[in-house]
């Protein structure tokens, strides 16, 4: 009872210190910017967002804090022999790492980072005599690469059940540009959590003792709790799948990869010559998810596109009657109020026919017709909540090997080549020019004639009456 005790009043004190951690506040930080970048996103491509950013970032914060709390209570018997120094190269390993791609910012990828660049030095022999680099080097040599990515295998798991759990709220409608120029509809399936963890690590000054034994960390007398912050993330497109059953996929696949980093972080801990291996397993198989990801998607029709038949529904706004009808994603819009509806100018006029209500004839996914019908009140969304899939529009999403800076520009968004609206700002604008240089010639012109007629003036002026009633003649 009373090492349970101990271990409740360090957990409580390592908790308060948690919020001293610079990095804690980094992370809430940039959970907020991803949430408002995807506001920002969906404003500029359709006009109108979802979710609104503060619920992004409690939804999430919220999410993450429960995640952290259970992978805290699965650290009490795990443990690893972690410190400040160790975590001070895992932030630096992150920031490196994200130079080149910044879906690198990932514990996997760091841990697989630094138990490379340590197999490295030891196969090597690589050694520093004295200074700042024997230090940084005596560092690396001494991390816990396994418990590293036993940690970063618990938090792939971890990610996997909230990408499935908060599905909803992760997807999110784009317009993007397809292989012919043209405009279609997918789905953007991202999210960044904040997960704080409590882990046990060996202590040399005090601590606390433990009637067991953890897995890492090796044959400490005492330990101590030490908090620190971990941000992960996760992001995937699709066009040829319905987001909840992408979202589910994914969160499998993520789940199974963390068992696997997982299960050889513990087998490295008992054959060190493996932890080479795992930390390119993490690498290796991380990149493989991604690639598993994007074979899916190849050669498949795309789901969000129109093809004419219909207004085929690319989001549904929440609270609107849209949602209450029970449209979504996918189905058809095929008459409104008896009339055959097209594209979304259709739709709106369709919607006018009949003020005070609205009767739906819609396709759903399985190509099953079904009936709708609800009573319209002022104020209600123009077209009663629905996002149709893009047919013309101006601003596409930027692909997904876009640089940092190109995903910062424009909230991610970019003009499409050759849509009908920039075909018709061009056209408008060469004949607002055509127009100009028009009035300017004729302007031109009627200088001259002036010009021409006060010359002549002149002239007549200076001639006597009788040649001047000649001219005139």
């Amino acid at each position: 009872m009373a090492d349970l005790l101990d271990v409740l009043r360090e957990a409580g004190q390592a908790a308060i210190g948690l919020f001293t951690f610079p990095y804690f506040y980094i992370a809430i930080a940039l959970v907020w910017w991803h949430a408002r970048h995807t506001v920002n996103l969906q404003r500029r491509l359709y006009h109108v967002r979802l979710y609104g950013t503060l619920r992004l970032t409690l939804t999430r914060v919220g999410a993450g804090l429960a995640a952290g709390a259970a992978l805290s209570l699965a650290g009490l018997g795990a443990g690893a022999a972690l410190n400040g120094e160790t975590l001070m190269f895992v932030w630096i390993a992150l920031g490196v790492l994200a130079l080149f791609r910044f879906r690198y910012i990932c514990l996997a990828y760091a841990a697989g980072a630094l138990g490379l660049l340590q197999s490295a030095a030891e196969w090597t022999g690589f050694g520093v005599a004295e200074g700042t680099a024997a230090e940084a080097l005596r560092i690396l040599l001494a991390i816990d690469v396994p418990a590293l990515l036993f940690i970063a295998g618990l938090l792939h798991i971890a990610e996997g059940l909230l990408v499935r759990l908060q599905n909803k709220t992760l997807a999110i409608p784009l317009f993007l540009q397809g292989k012919r120029g043209k405009a279609m509809g997918a789905y953007a399936v991202a999210g960044v959590w904040p997960v704080p963890l409590l882990w046990l690590v060996p202590s040399s000054d005090g601590g606390f003792s433990l009637p067991w034994a953890p897995l890492f960390g090796g044959d400490a007398a005492a330990w101590s709790l030490l908090a620190f912050p971990v941000l992960i993330g996760f992001g995937d497109r699709t066009s040829a799948y319905w987001a909840e059953r992408k979202a589910k996929t994914s969160g499998n696949w993520l789940m199974l990869y963390g068992a696997i980093i997982a299960a050889l972080a513990v087998c490295a801990l008992y054959w060190p010559p493996l932890v080479a291996i795992a930390s390119a397993a993490a690498f290796l198989l991380h990149e493989g998810l991604l690639w598993i990801g994007r074979l899916a998607e190849a050669g498949k029709a795309p789901l969000y596109s129109q093809d004419g038949t219909g207004v085929k529904v690319l989001a549904v706004l929440p609270g609107t009657p849209a949602e209450e009808l029970g449209l979504q994603a996918g189905e058809v819009i095929k008459k409104v109020n008896g009339t055959f509806v097209r594209n979304k100018e259709e739709l709106h006029a369709a919607l006018q026919l009949q003020s005070a209500y609205c009767k739906l004839e819609v396709v759903n996914r399985e190509g099953h017709v079904k009936f709708l019908q609800r009573a319209r009140y002022e104020g209600e969304h123009y077209q009663l909540g629905v996002i149709p899939a893009p047919d013309d529009v101006e601003f596409v999403a930027s692909p997904r090997s876009a640089s940092i800076w190109q995903g910062l520009k424009g909230a991610g968004a970019r003009r499409l080549r050759n849509s009908p609206t920039m075909r018709y700002e061009e056209a408008r604008r060469e004949a607002e020019l055509a127009a100009a240089e028009q009035a300017a010639a004729a302007q031109a012109a009627a200088e001259e004639a002036a010009r021409a007629e006060r010359e002549r003036a002149e002239q007549e002026a200076g001639l006597p009456p009788r040649a001047q009633a000649r001219m005139k003649s």
